[in-house]
């Protein structure tokens, strides 16, 4: 396995511009400091906008200085993005920027680099960790992307942080109930909408709930939580309404 935060640092050495890509609905758990204090001209790029109250986003333009939001998913925000790039470009007197992108597992960088290229180029998977190696990639003639494999700040080890923030895939994680109960708690409104019930006082018992409706059952009729909790999981990082 390649070190990656060799591999990142490389690509920060070789960059005029980098994006760093976070998660709209967790900003804060997505973004990487130790990184970014080493990035001399940052652009935070907010995808996934379209999950999130619009209240939300007019916030967090006070506390980030140059930020775009964007939905690769929906192709909204992409323009306002290479605008963005070419400003920056232009103010810091940069002909042709090489461009850095980096971000966590499954923010969906490698689906901001297919939007701003208007077709596929980067491999994309809904599965944390899909890329493995640097790729290199021409947007017109106006700037190179550098696509880096995800990376994971030393302080987040924990597996349901890393499954809440996309980082890690939930099926492979030994307790996936509890990343699920602690998604109920900290996201219920999500939770009610997207499963159309109303919630148990026990996390636990509305996973049980969720299990039933899904008619996710195992031995004996009883509701398989293990088997719903991985699919609330799934559901949760990859956007389902």
């Amino acid at each position: 396995m390649p070190n990656f935060n060799a591999i990142v640092n490389k690509v920060l050495k070789r960059s005029d511009i980098v994006l760093e890509v976070l998660d709209a609905r967790f900003i804060d758990e997505t973004r990487n400091k130790g990184i970014e204090e080493n990035i001399k001209i940052l652009i935070h790029v907010i995808n996934k906008c379209d999950l999130v109250e619009k209240s939300y986003l007019d916030s967090i333009k006070k506390e980030l200085e140059n930020c775009v939001f964007v939905s690769a998913r929906e192709y909204l925000g992409t323009t306002l993005l290479k605008q963005k790039i070419r400003m920056l470009a232009n103010k810091n007197k940069i002909k042709k920027p090489i461009i850095g992108v980096i971000g966590y597992p499954n923010v969906g960088k490698s689906s901001i680099i297919n939007a701003l290229k208007g077709k596929s180029s980067a491999g994309t998977s809904p599965e944390a960790g899909y890329t493995r190696a640097l790729q290199y990639l021409r947007v017109g003639r106006d700037f190179l992307l550098i696509d880096t494999p995800g990376v994971i700040s030393k302080g987040k080890t924990k597996d349901d942080d890393l499954v809440l923030i996309g980082a890690k895939n939930p099926a492979t994680i030994e307790d996936p109930d509890l990343a699920a109960m602690k998604l109920i708690k900290s996201n219920p409104r999500y939770i009610e909408k997207k499963y159309k019930i109303v919630l148990k006082k026990d996390p636990e018992e509305t996973i049980k709930l969720i299990a039933l409706k899904g008619n996710m059952k195992k031995k004996g009729n009883l509701p398989d939580v293990e088997r719903a909790s991985i699919k609330i999981l799934h559901d949760w990082i990859n956007g389902k309404k």
